[in-house]
């Protein structure tokens, strides 16, 4: 059986959580505001702000949407926007040679 919870990962499911409230509040929206606007439940949204991990990917993305940063989470999950993902892609590519 795989184990999909660690410490580590609980604790990166209340930072974003907590960063997405953050986020919602530095913008003046209520909870059920952002709810209505990225069309999920408030149950959906809370669990998200609570680092539930049990929202759909959609559901999280529709939430960031309404924030304005989706665009700056996808790009920070590029390879190329990273120095460990240029160097893999660099030593992939040298071995292709």
């Amino acid at each position: 059986m795989v184990m999909r919870r660690s410490p580590a990962r609980e604790r990166q499911l209340a930072d974003l959580g907590e960063n997405i409230a953050r986020w919602r509040k530095l913008q003046g929206m209520s909870a059920s505001q952002l709810a209505e606007r990225a069309f999920v439940t408030r149950d959906t949204l809370r669990s998200i702000e609570n680092g539930a991990g049990s929202a759909r990917m959609d559901s999280l993305l529709a939430v960031l949407s309404v924030l304005g940063i989706a665009n700056t989470v996808i790009s920070s999950t590029d390879p190329w926007a990273s120095p460990a993902g240029r160097a893999l892609m660099d030593e992939k590519i040298a071995l292709t040679k």
